[in-house]
């Protein structure tokens, strides 16, 4: 029998769900929106509305899908979201009026609310206590891999055998690689079913431990809740409108093909961010890196704003994709460690609802913007600002968090 722990089988399937999920789900709307737009003529700010809808979709179900994989276990709750987003996928490449985007946009948001962060991380959340920052932040990272292969995928799958064809190919992939996976290797909710403690084994002296103690008030956990949440809320707003209009803002200077080889570059970024983030998020203020990263991330949207020429835009990508990893991933970190790993689910998919609900509307503000401003320009420099604003939260947060903790005499209150 193998000795290796159950938990880290559910991280490495986790990894490929969310490298199929980022690929056809956040990535892929990047995608979605190009090709829609090229194939009908259809104007961008009109197919990035339906996308919009798929965020919405996703966001207004995050508690409801915690809740449910606390109660049910992950396997039934995945299966059904891939379900959801196999079809939606398949059905947008068969679509003949922009209205028709809509129910295939909600499907989407369906699949993706289970698949992404939030299933992700309510499902590895049981298994690990030592490290659960590491677990985490691995089984994250196929996001990357989604970024590196997906996006050029699905662009060579729709070149190839056109829209319709090309994305019925992709949910039926989608479906052949993930429903044995999730039947199999998720049919437990945690360590306990088998008899374990977290982590495989007995608690360690020698491990790290950096999380916070139990937090005493609730005022105290609305307040480390709530700028967490209004902090990642803003930030993932951005990112995810830069992603969902990466490929039409890279087109006009690389051409199609560059601009796909620039998604697919910002992708090992973040990869490269996420193999450091795992190394080192155990040991370090979840919160400060988080909002360090932001600033990175405002001054690449600046660049790009004010200095719109090929290598600008190509070095500010690779910064902006080296944090996409790290913002993605630290939300959920934040309130594992400051909350602790019971109902994470249900705490966690609390957050999310306001994250998702939030960054949303990411996709259609970055349209409206770039269709009133005539250009992507202007709509950079606000995303900056907004980004900034949730940095400046995640530090006044943590750092009124901490006086409230301790109170002024160094004592836990």
């Amino acid at each position: 029998m193998s000795s290796l722990f159950h938990g880290w089988r559910v991280v490495g399937a986790c990894f490929v769900i969310a490298a199929v999920a980022w690929s056809l789900g956040l990535f892929g709307s990047s995608v979605y929106l190009q090709a829609v737009t090229s194939a009908h003529g259809w104007p961008i700010a009109e197919v990035a509305s339906a996308i919009t809808v798929f965020f919405l979709v996703s966001a207004s179900i995050q508690r409801v899908v915690g809740r449910s994989i606390d109660r049910f276990g992950p396997r039934p709750v995945l299966l059904l979201g891939l379900a959801c987003m196999a079809t939606g996928v398949s059905l947008i490449g068969q679509v003949r009026a922009p209205w028709q985007l809509y129910p295939c946009f909600v499907l989407l948001g369906f699949g993706w609310s289970t698949l992404s962060m939030t299933g992700i991380t309510t499902t590895v959340a049981p298994w690990f206590e030592r490290h659960q920052g590491r677990s985490m932040t691995l089984a994250i990272m196929g996001a990357s891999v989604g970024a590196i292969a997906g996006v050029p995928l699905l662009l060579l799958a729709i070149g190839e055998f056109g829209l319709g064809h090309g994305l019925i190919a992709a949910g039926v992939v989608a479906v052949a690689l993930l429903g044995p996976l999730i039947a199999i290797v998720l049919r437990y909710r945690g360590p306990a079913d088998l008899g374990l403690p977290r982590d495989g084994e007995a608690g360690r002296a020698d491990a790290p431990t950096l999380h916070l103690a139990p937090i005493a008030t609730a005022g105290n956990r609305r307040l480390l809740l709530g700028s967490a949440t209004i902090a990642f809320a803003l930030g993932l707003a951005i990112q995810i409108g830069f992603i969902t209009h990466h490929v039409a803002l890279a087109e006009p200077l690389l051409g199609r093909a560059g601009a796909g080889m620039l998604v697919s570059a910002s992708g090992v970024a973040a990869f490269v961010g996420r193999l450091i983030l795992a190394r080192i998020v155990d040991r370090v203020d979840a919160r400060r890196l988080g909002g360090f990263v932001m600033i990175a991330q405002a001054g690449s949207l600046l660049a790009i704003a004010f200095w719109p020429v090929v290598p600008v835009l190509v070095l500010a990508s690779l910064v902006y994709g080296y944090g996409i990893g790290h913002v993605t991933t630290l939300g959920p970190v934040v309130v594992r460690r400051e909350f602790g790993a019971a109902a994470f689910g249900t705490t966690y998919g609390t957050a999310a609802t306001v994250i998702q609900l939030t960054s949303a509307f990411g996709p259609a503000m970055f349209g409206f913007l770039r269709d009133g401003f005539g250009g992507y320009g202007p709509g950079f420099v606000i995303a900056a600002i907004v980004t900034l604003i949730g940095c400046a939260s995640l530090f006044i947060g943590g750092r009124a968090g901490a006086i409230v903790r301790t109170g002024p005499s160094g004592r836990q209150t």
